[in-house]
């Protein structure tokens, strides 16, 4: 592949994510120029300046953007590993188990770093949970790790709702904000950027392998692929970005299922271009979903999973019209 070709969207892509990150920094109840910006930025603006956006809005901006290229990189490595289009990062349960650690942690009244750190939890004990019960006594095939996701989803659901039936209504309104999707609350965004930018670099050189595993685990056998170990690269390294992801921002829903989606139709199948891409476009996608969610109700934020499900559902629903 010609080294022109990959980089021009990338490029595109890499543009538009600057300018969806400014645009979220400038915008806010207290409406900040962007020279104003720029000054902060660069070292000269005012003490009050530069404690509104280094210390608010950047880190906010920040946990968007890694939170959407966590989710849009997973889901594109889920639909490789399941060879199905449709898979997105939390077909196989992963919010749901990240959802039962984080409200019980909510539950017993601890806040903050135990909150994210049982969310964490929550989501590896579902991945181990459905990968044992999908392997079983054999091996597991593409079809049963779905549908073993699909019903342990159904079990963290009913979960959720049986916590939520217990829990005293004063803290019912923080535990449904994060079961939407909010980033009001994210912790530090260096750890989500820290973990993308590996399994970025950490794929890109498998982007050649991936393609052929994408077309049928028979024929990238038949070509000498190691198969199963690969699968379990791709299963861990998916179930890590989707863990990461939920643990900074709560169940965002869509970015991951509709950004590959779209991506595969403008720049096709090739792996070493989409998962770089998947990371910019999920990013800038769900800035602009966050930003949007901070002032279409200004002062009152809604939950940026309302405004993903908004946009991703329409879309997603006009991409299968166009492709019957």
């Amino acid at each position: 592949m010609p080294i022109s070709r990959p980089l021009k969207p990338l490029l595109l892509l890499l543009l538009a994510s600057i300018a969806a990150a400014v645009l979220s920094i400038s915008i806010g109840s207290s409406a900040t120029g962007l020279d104003e910006v720029l000054r902060v930025l660069t070292g000269s603006g005012s003490d009050l300046q530069q404690t509104l956006i280094l210390e608010l809005r950047l880190p906010r901006t920040l946990s968007a953007f890694a939170t959407g290229g966590l989710l849009a990189v997973a889901g594109a490595l889920m639909q490789v590993l399941l060879r199905n289009p449709l898979a997105d990062p939390y077909v196989l349960g992963l919010s749901g188990g990240a959802a039962v650690g984080a409200l019980l942690a909510m539950l017993a009244g601890v806040a903050g770093f135990l909150v994210s750190g049982s969310a964490f939890a929550g989501a590896m004990l579902a991945t181990l949970l459905v990968f044992g019960l999908a392997h079983g006594s054999g091996s597991w095939t593409p079809s049963r790790l779905l549908l073993t996701g699909v019903v342990v989803a159904a079990g963290w659901g009913a979960v959720i709702t049986l916590i939520l039936s217990m829990t005293p209504a004063r803290r019912l309104p923080g535990m449904l904000y994060w079961l939407m999707g909010d980033l009001s609350h994210a912790g530090s965004p260096w750890p989500g950027l820290i973990i993308l930018a590996l399994v970025c670099l950490l794929v890109f050189p498998l982007g050649r392998i991936l393609n052929v595993l994408a077309r049928g685990s028979l024929q990238a056998a038949a070509l000498g692929v190691s198969v199963r170990p690969l699968e379990w690269l791709i299963y861990l390294m998916a179930s890590l970005l989707t863990a990461t992801a939920v643990t900074m921002a709560g169940a965002v829903g869509f970015v991951g299922l509709v950004v590959p989606h779209m991506l595969r139709l403008v720049l096709g199948n090739d792996q070493r271009l989409i998962l770089p891409a998947c990371a910019l476009a999920g990013g800038t996608l769900l800035v602009l979903a966050d930003t949007l969610a901070r002032v279409v109700i200004a002062p009152e934020q809604l939950p940026v999973g309302v405004i993903t499900a908004l946009i991703g559902v329409p879309v997603f629903l006009y991409l299968l019209y166009r492709s019957r």
